[in-house]
């Protein structure tokens, strides 16, 4: 057991160490560090502070250096430790691609080449992540994962959920106690818990565009409407989703569930919400309205009557819904669709699983209580566990892809990296523990990763 989890955190560390070099490497395209040193291993000259293009070649090819014995160590501890063969597959292609990884970083260091080869020294790059990211996923589900997990082999063999929720006591109230009361559970409607990720990811949309149309009234208007169908939308799943509500001990206590707030007032304040939102988005551009009216009906209607009671890829497909807000920004200011934009939308859609995998795991009865065929529920821990090693994986790649073709720099690079390590380790210790506990650290961990990296986002295009 001791060897196994040393192979893991071997595994996890060469994975970390290889998508620092991806990102360094595409840090070190846009800071013209090629040019810089044209020399290799080493680079001519000293190292000074007034040359950045030096220092991120240097420390570029001394963490080369270091990752490559590390992944070279992890093959042979790998080789010697009773895995699975696909696992040792995975580590033996790592060590088999890394030699062609440095060729061609030479090759492109020393000639000056351009083209196609920096792509295929990325791509290169991160596909040796991707190998050591499905070797890690496959050794922890064969080491930590059970067998004889109670599952739901179709969702509708779920247990038919029983109506266990109770009237509210009803007490005395004064007035003011009243008003306040109505005011908070409106509020709550809104679901304001998703609104400051959701702005982020807009604005972050709208610092990649970073073009003239990004103005106060801009980014007001955006986010002012942002915030609006964010709170739509949640008015309208408290409103379809009130009956499962209450079957739930996460949501038993909903505004609409409990009768605190009735039915046709929540629609008319979704209704008014929904209107607004749009009034807002259309002062911006018709794209932008168009986008936030899609993202109101497919969270409201797509996501929530069609995807979440009825396929266990509902989390994955309705990550679509948190996506929409890149596009939304970057059409704020681009008055179009562009290749950042739908970059970083990617990145939002494959951190979504990764994300709230951990929590349906936390809440795994509840939600099989619901009826939903949750993950967790349907396919068990282990097979959750699994998928969000994969879904993080492809955010961290996701994530590089999206730092090489844009402007995004050495704050981008390091937050990406640092809080990807975080993450990644938040997740193997939830297949070591599997626990409650564990299955929210993960949790809070991807919400650190993602804010920081949004923050990373607009502080490195608009203020560096």
């Amino acid at each position: 057991m001791a060897e196994s989890r040393t192979f893991s955190g071997m595994l996890a560390a060469s994975a970390v160490g290889v998508y620092l070099l991806v990102v360094a490497g595409g840090t070190a395209s846009i800071t013209d560090a090629a040019a810089a040193c044209s020399t290799w291993p080493l680079c001519r000259g000293s190292l000074s502070l007034t040359d950045p293009g030096l220092l991120v070649a240097w420390g570029h090819r001394l963490t080369a250096a270091v990752v490559g014995v590390l992944v070279l160590a992890t093959a042979v501890v790998g080789l010697r430790t009773g895995t699975r063969r696909r696992v040792k597959a995975m580590v033996l292609l790592g060590l088999a691609l890394y030699p062609v990884q440095v060729a061609l970083g030479a090759f492109v260091a020393t000639s000056g080449a351009a083209g196609q080869l920096p792509g295929a020294h990325l791509g290169t790059g991160m596909a040796l992540f991707v190998a050591l990211v499905l070797g890690l996923a496959w050794h922890l589900e064969a080491t930590t994962g059970s067998e004889d997990e109670t599952t739901v082999s179709d969702p509708e063999l779920a247990p038919e959920p029983t109506d266990t929720a109770e009237e509210p006591a009803t007490q005395e109230l004064t007035t003011k106690e009243r008003l306040v009361g109505t005011a908070f559970a409106y509020f709550r409607l809104m679901k304001p818990r998703l609104m400051w990720l959701l702005c982020l990811v807009a604005a972050a949309g709208m610092a990649l565009g970073e073009g003239e149309s990004l103005t106060v009234r801009t980014v007001l208007l955006t986010l002012g409407g942002g915030v609006l169908s964010i709170g739509a939308s949640g008015t309208f799943n408290h409103v379809l989703e009130r009956d499962i509500d209450k079957r739930m001990d996460r949501t038993a206590d909903r505004p609409v569930a409990t009768h605190q707030i009735p039915v046709r007032n929540a629609l008319a304040f979704g209704v008014a919400l929904a209107a607004a939102a749009m009034a807002l988005f259309w002062q911006v551009n018709v794209l932008v309205a168009a986008l936030g009216l899609t993202a109101i009906l497919f969270y409201s209607v797509i996501y929530t009557l069609v995807l979440k009671p009825n396929t266990v890829q509902n989390t994955v497909l309705g990550g679509a819904a948190g996506a929409l807000p890149a596009l939304i920004g970057w059409a704020a200011v681009e008055g179009s669709i562009g290749l950042p934009g739908l970059a970083l939308a990617g990145l939002i859609f494959l951190w979504t699983p990764a994300h709230f995998y951990n929590l349906a795991l936390a809440y795994r009865d509840d939600y099989e209580q619901g009826g939903f065929p949750m993950m967790p529920v349907v396919r068990g821990g282990t097979e959750t566990r699994k998928h969000i090693v994969y879904y993080l994986g492809a955010t961290l790649v996701a994530a590089g892809i999206l730092g090489s073709m844009t402007v995004l720099g050495p704050l981008y690079a390091v937050t990406s990296v640092v809080l990807g390590a975080v993450f990644l380790w938040t997740v193997v210790q939830l297949h070591r523990e599997q626990t409650e506990a564990a299955a929210f650290r993960a949790f809070h961990a991807s919400n650190a990763y993602l804010g920081a990296v949004l923050v990373a986002i607009v502080v490195d295009t608009l203020a560096i």
